[in-house]
């Protein structure tokens, strides 16, 4: 048996986990699209802002563009595995990655975006970056799930209303004893 054949089962199976993680976590079909296509777009800005960051001579900037390069290679990798298909890894690390709750794919994302910031404050960091960033803010959005409805924020405060004057009628129902 070749080493194609072994990865074929291996791909189905990495294939289904992402639509069962996001039916988990809630979220929609168009929403997980929205964050692969920033991912996508983040991974664009931040090699053309990477690679111009390299055309300098000061070394935090090159610094600063290589990280953003290795950057839009991990989000090619983890939204877009098709774009690294000559990679033997690729097909491995994306199913690794979308098995990641989406909090820890909003963590990791905006703290790869930071680097490069911290490392030299520039325009072309701060906005190669900025799609990087805001691939994370959309996952931790995901991951704070939907907005509740008024009918039912409503309840709720009833509900602790009522236990609150229950609270104080009690200790005040103990204080005149």
């Amino acid at each position: 048996m070749s080493s194609q054949d072994e990865q074929l089962p291996a791909a189905a199976a990495a294939a289904e986990a992402p639509e069962a993680a996001a039916a988990d976590e809630g979220m929609t079909w168009w929403y997980r699209w929205l964050c692969r296509i920033a991912g996508v777009i983040g991974g664009m800005s931040c090699a053309i802002a990477g690679l111009w960051n390299c055309v300098t001579i000061n070394p935090l900037n090159i610094a600063a563009g290589v990280w953003m390069m290795f950057n839009a290679f991990v989000l090619f990798l983890c939204e877009a595995p098709f774009c690294c298909q000559f990679i033997e890894f690729a097909n491995a690390v994306a199913a690794r990655a979308d098995r990641l709750r989406a909090w820890q794919k909003a963590a990791f994302y905006c703290s790869m975006a930071v680097f490069p910031v911290i490392l030299s404050l520039t325009l072309t960091t701060l906005l190669g970056n900025a799609i990087a960033f805001a691939t994370g803010v959309l996952y931790g959005m995901s991951a704070l799930g939907k907005k509740g409805d008024a009918i039912s924020y409503a309840r709720i405060h009833q509900q602790q209303k009522q236990m609150d004057e229950e609270k104080l009628t009690g200790s005040l129902e103990g204080q005149a004893l």
